[in-house]
């Protein structure tokens, strides 16, 4: 990945909504140019898609939290069944260590969080913390090399 691959990842990441005329604009390239580039990145796998950002806030989902899954034994498979069919785990990482899950969760109030919770109560562990700030946005890894 070169320079201009960069600025295109970039100007792309801050408003994916971007016009083919303005990218091309932006990273000094004609727009066949930038698109037979786009079209590579895509094929190679950089480019997975091009999202949309919703404001949970703005959906009524006022709280959001960070749960810690362990499940008992013999119940993985149905704990992760159970995390993927609940709409409100919005994101979920199996990981190595004391928990097998690590997982977001948006709710509109502790009572639905209790709720979401009370389904895998009898499969998992759970540790759960709310967040007040979220710091740092999902944000994708530098463009530039090592």
């Amino acid at each position: 990945m070169d320079l201009v691959d960069q600025s295109i990842l970039s100007v792309l990441h801050a408003d994916a909504r971007t016009s083919l005329k303005l990218l091309a604009e932006r990273v000094g390239l004609s727009a066949p140019s930038v698109s037979e580039r786009l079209r590579r990145l895509e094929e190679r796998g950089v480019i997975r898609a091009f999202t949309l950002d919703i404001e949970p806030r703005a959906l009524g989902y006022q709280l959001q939290a960070i749960v810690r899954i362990k499940p008992l034994p013999g119940q993985l498979a149905a704990v992760e069944q159970l995390v993927r069919d609940t709409p409100e785990f919005c994101e979920c990482d199996k990981v190595t260590g004391d928990d097998c899950f690590i997982a977001r969760v948006y709710v509109r109030s502790i009572e639905q969080l209790d709720s979401v919770l009370d389904r895998i109560a009898d499969k998992a562990e759970t540790s759960t913390a709310v967040v007040k700030a979220q710091t740092i946005r999902r944000r994708p890894p530098p463009f530039t090399p090592g």
